[in-house]
Parts: C-alpha cells; sequence; structure tokens
C-alpha cells in the first residue's frame, strides 16, 4: 500500500487531464453556463414551496425473473442485484450482485414493446425469464459492489469491484478478464469509476478507508494517488468522477461526508460535504456543478459544487442499514433510489417529497431462508422474508420519455417505461 501521506500524483507531471480553466472562448462558456445552473438552481429552490406534483406517467413494462428450474443461461437469480448498468449507447445493460454473475442484456429484449404503441397508450407488461432475456452471462470470482463501462471501449469493455477488494475489466466479446488490480489489501472494494476524459483513469473506494486513482493501461493498474478522506479510516463507499468533464472525483464515507479531490493533486480536498447523519452510499452527478448524494439516513441530498452549498433534501424512501442504489435521469431532471420496504422511489428534483413510488410485487425466486440473519449492506433480508428494492438505473436518452430499470433482493428485474404528461391547453 502507498504512503497515505501527503502525495502528488504523477498525473500532475505525467498526463494532463483537460483543463476547466482554460483561456479564451472556453473559459467565456464556462462562465455563461455556471451563470445558467446558477439561475435554474435559484428557480429550482423557488419551486421548492410548492407542493410536489408528477408530470409522468409510469407503465410496468417488463418483469425479469428466474423460474426454479431454471439452469441456463444466468441460472436462477436467487440473489440480490446490487448494481444495474446501462451502456453509454443504451444499447445494452449490465447487471451485477452477489450471484456472482455478470449478466449482459440487450435493451431491445426489455423492451419488446417499445415503439409498437402510442407513447401514452398503456399495453400489457411482459413476463419474460432470465435464462432468455439474458444475453449472455459470465462468472465472476467473488461477489459483485460495482460495475463501470469503459469510456472509449464502445461498450466491449466493462469494470467490475468485488468484495476481495479486486477491480477487474473483462472484454465482452472475448467474456475474458483483461484487467486485475488487487491493492486494497483484500478488503471489499465497494465502489469503482472512470474518468470521462482522456487519457482514462480509474478510482476506487473501499473498506480500508482509501481511495485510490489508477492506470488501467498498465498492468496491474499502476497507482496514481492514494488519499484516505476520514481521519478515523472510515469506509471509502462510493466514488464518483464528473461526467461532464474537469479533474473532480468524489468520495463518500462511512464517516457520513463527502470528500472532493483534484485528481492532478492527490492531497487534500477541495471540497467537503457535510449533511448527512449517517454513511453517505451513492454520489451521481445531475449536472455539471450539481450532485447528488444518498446515505442511510434515509435522504438524497443535491449540492451546489461551486460554493459546497446544500440545495435540496429529499426524503419519502426507507433507508436505514442497506444499499439501495441512486440513478439520475439528466434529461428529464429525475432521481430514483429503492427502498427498504421494497418499493421503487422517483423524485423530481424541484421538490423534496416522491413524485411516483411503486411496490415491487413479492416473488417467490430467490425468497431468503426464514431466520436469516442481517447484514449491512446488500446481503441482507429480514428474518421475516421481506424483500427490498437494491439497485435503480436511469437509461440517458430523450426529454419526454424515459425508462428506469430497478433490481430487487429477490434477483427480479423490473423495468418501468415513462412518458411525460400532456399540458390541456
Amino acid at each position: 500500500m502507498k504512503n497515505l501521506s501527503s502525495h502528488r500524483s504523477p498525473l500532475q507531471n505525467q498526463r494532463q487531464l483537460p483543463n476547466p480553466r482554460t483561456p479564451g472562448s472556453r473559459q467565456e462558456e464556462e462562465k455563461e453556463r455556471k451563470e445558467q445552473d446558477d439561475v435554474e438552481n435559484h428557480l429550482h429552490e423557488v419551486e421548492d414551496d410548492s407542493e410536489a406534483r408528477c408530470e409522468w406517467d409510469f407503465n410496468l413494462a417488463t418483469v425479469v425473473s428466474s423460474s426454479s428450474s431454471s439452469s441456463s443461461i444466468g441460472g436462477a437469480a436467487s440473489d440480490t442485484l446490487g448494481v444495474i448498468e446501462f451502456d453509454p449507447c443504451d444499447r445494452l445493460l449490465a447487471t451485477g450482485g452477489i450471484s456472482r454473475k455478470i449478466r449482459i442484456y440487450r435493451t431491445a429484449s426489455l423492451l419488446p414493446h417499445e415503439g409498437l404503441s402510442s407513447s401514452h397508450e398503456q399495453v400489457a407488461t411482459a413476463v419474460l425469464d432470465h435464462a432468455n432475456a439474458c444475453d449472455f452471462y459470465i462468472c465472476t470470482p467473488a461477489k459483485l459492489s460495482s460495475l463501470r463501462w469503459k469510456p472509449g471501449s464502445g461498450g466491449g469493455v466493462l469494470g467490475s469491484a468485488d468484495y476481495d477488494g479486486v477491480v477487474m475489466e473483462y472484454d465482452l466479446e472475448r467474456r475474458l478478464p483483461v484487467f486485475e488490480r488487487d491493492e486494497h489489501g483484500g478488503r471489499r472494494v465497494w465502489s469503482m469509476d472512470y474518468s470521462p476524459c482522456a487519457p482514462v483513469v480509474g478510482a476506487s473506494g473501499s473498506d480500508d478507508g482509501t481511495m485510490q486513482v489508477w492506470d488501467p493501461r498498465c498492468e496491474g493498474g499502476e497507482c496514481l494517488g492514494v488519499v484516505q478522506p476520514s481521519a478515523g479510516r472510515s469506509p471509502v463507499c462510493c466514488v464518483e468522477f464528473n461526467p461532464f468533464g474537469g479533474c473532480l472525483v468524489a468520495a463518500g464515507c462511512a464517516d457520513r461526508r463527502v470528500y472532493g479531490y483534484d485528481v492532478r493533486r492527490m492531497g487534500d480536498p477541495v471540497l467537503v460535504l457535510d449533511g448527512h447523519q449517517r454513511s453517505v452510499t451513492y454520489i451521481r452527478f445531475l449536472d455539471r456543478h450539481t450532485m447528488v448524494t444518498a446515505g442511510i439516513d434515509g435522504c438524497l441530498k443535491t449540492w451546489h459544487t461551486a460554493d459546497h452549498r446544500l440545495i435540496r433534501t429529499y426524503t419519502g424512501h426507507v433507508n436505514a442499514r442497506r444499499f439501495v442504489g441512486l440513478s439520475v435521469w439528466r434529461g428529464g431532471g429525475l432521481l430514483s433510489c429503492g427502498s427498504e420496504d421494497n418499493q421503487v422511489v422517483v423524485y423530481d428534483k424541484r421538490w423534496g417529497s416522491p413524485i411516483w413510488v411503486k411496490r415491487f410485487e413479492p416473488s417467490s425466486a430467490g425468497a431468503p431462508a426464514p431466520g436469516r440473519a442481517e447484514y449491512s449492506g446488500w446481503e441482507c433480508c429480514e428474518p421475516t422474508g421481506a424483500g427490498f428494492v437494491s439497485s435503480v438505473c436511469w437509461r440517458q436518452m430523450g426529454e419526454d420519455q424515459c425508462t428506469l430499470v430497478a433490481g430487487g433482493s429477490d434477483g427480479v428485474l423490473q423495468v418501468f417505461s415513462g412518458s411525460r404528461r400532456r399540458i390541456s391547453q
């Protein structure tokens, strides 16, 4: 393990990521974009005084589960789905969890009715089996905690992090691992991510209390920087690069705080966000200057990264001990998360209360054994056998049509289609 004291990354001298503060027209564009974001955020804060309203119609389009006798592609989905990720082109969907499998689905197979009817006409829910819906699967050596599509790979390379503390990359065409990094001392890696700009670098956060930034082009992933965000060495539960560019990488920790670092100078954090009452489990970026965080204090929060200001707090879901997922749909300004009362919850960024809530129907597939003990994270179901929604993901396309995929602790995928309601004249 690298020395955790003040550490200057080789990125500063060897690899220059795009600098958001560039002269000329780019600097002017950045200023205009920031001013526009400030105006939008102000309008959204003002609108918070009004009652939350749902401007969308959501329908359950598809349910994907496994029969108890299924033993072919994908096997029986008997374990919690901890992560769901659309590829950058929204053609493929990857899922992972504690079943030690990466399953790859084609979006078209999950939405067989898409485009066949009017956007406001409800169609029958398609019921599929994982064995038929899944395009293929890859067995992994350990339970998975995180998946990310590698930028620039054309949807051909998928990165993963697992419970054994290993980060890997898989070539989906050959269906084989092509990269492996084991530098967290065997402690569980909760999250990994890639920078959006070339040269692509990776980051991983672990139970060992560190966030590490590394070069996936080097065998074993040359370490470019290590930070220990929390003085008490609290676990790093999530890491996230700003997907809109720049040099910011954020880490959410069990000490209730979010720490942001300049990836070129991995020393002291450039921002610290303190507002959650318990561990921060997820970080997402809604736009260039707006960060969304989730914690096991039962709330989501939006923050303005420029001045570290809390914009809004969202409550209405149940989250006291588990990872229940977080996803943002940037085109529609919607946030979604799971809930420990087995519901999927959608918020509009303008209001702190949910605009739509849908309960998952009980499923016999993968039902936990009676009396099973509870654990922190995904591997947990109440001793009574109650389930929970453990992962969510929006498809990032369109402005008036949307797709939300949610996974449950019973291994069932549910796909929801949404359309913006017509405003009567």
